[in-house]
């Protein structure tokens, strides 16, 4: 008998592992409302069984994004989106955050130059940090960010080199990584173009209409702007009607 519940133990303790590897466990997202934070929401909803979504108004120019993002919250069901207010805005130099200064608008996408004025500076530092501090309470065991190859050329927080340093630091500044349960910082979409990304969220049914990408906040996208620049060639490389209205598709 003793023999029998030795084993029935061993048992118990494997299907108890196999359940923990099924289970993908809890994540934080960053959701800016854009089409590639929508798109790694989508990736991190079916990687992970509870999505905690975080949006921030930081001064940006307009809250379109920020609207945008409490639908797409919406329609994909997060357990809990937080929105921040934070004064980013009172310290960080940029078109972004700045109405006095001009929105650059190309005429193509070969046109953006490298660092655009729409860089926010320590934007990403700032806003991962947050979400660091959230997902650590949360008991979370990632955080997502739709940082992309198109982004880090121009803006150094979006780089591959600083999204592991940012996750190695994470890892030793936090009561979780010092007890070797390592928060995970992931960015699914790093190494795909915009097209990439667009037929990535086509396969998984993400609604393209309700993301904003424009830097302008009107009632239509400018169509003019780097942003709208690079949505609508990816959109046309892939051969995708683009959901929203424009005002003018530029000359791409």
């Amino acid at each position: 008998m003793r023999d029998l519940l030795r084993v029935l133990g061993r048992r118990k303790s494997f299907d108890l592992s196999i359940e923990e590897d099924i289970m993908s466990g809890r994540a934080v997202v960053l959701l800016s409302g854009g089409l590639d934070s929508c798109v790694t929401l989508a990736i991190a909803k079916e990687e992970n069984d509870e999505i905690y979504a975080i949006t921030f108004d930081y001064g940006q120019r307009h809250e379109k994004e920020v609207e945008s993002a409490r639908k797409l919250g919406q329609h994909f069901g997060v357990v809990k989106h937080l929105f921040l207010k934070i004064p980013l805005h009172e310290v960080a130099e940029s078109s972004l955050t700045r109405e006095d200064e001009p929105i650059p608008e190309h005429g193509s996408v070969e046109e953006v130059i490298e660092i655009p004025s729409t860089y926010v500076p320590g934007r990403n530092i700032v806003l991962l940090s947050y979400a660091l501090s959230w997902a650590e309470s949360a008991h979370a065991d990632s955080i997502y960010i739709g940082a992309h190859t198109q982004d880090y050329s121009g803006y150094p927080d979006c780089r591959p080199e600083f999204l592991k340093a940012f996750e190695n630091m994470a890892n030793l500044g936090t009561r979780r990584g010092a007890q070797g349960r390592q928060i995970e910082l992931k960015y699914p979409v790093i190494n795909m173009s915009k097209a990439q990304i667009i037929k990535k969220g086509a396969e998984l049914e993400v609604p393209f209409d309700l993301t904003w990408s424009c830097y302008q906040g009107g009632v239509r996208a400018c169509g003019r702007c780097d942003s709208c620049q690079f949505r609508m060639k990816g959109f046309e490389e892939v051969g995708m009607e683009d959901p929203l209205e424009y005002e003018t598709h530029g000359d791409m």
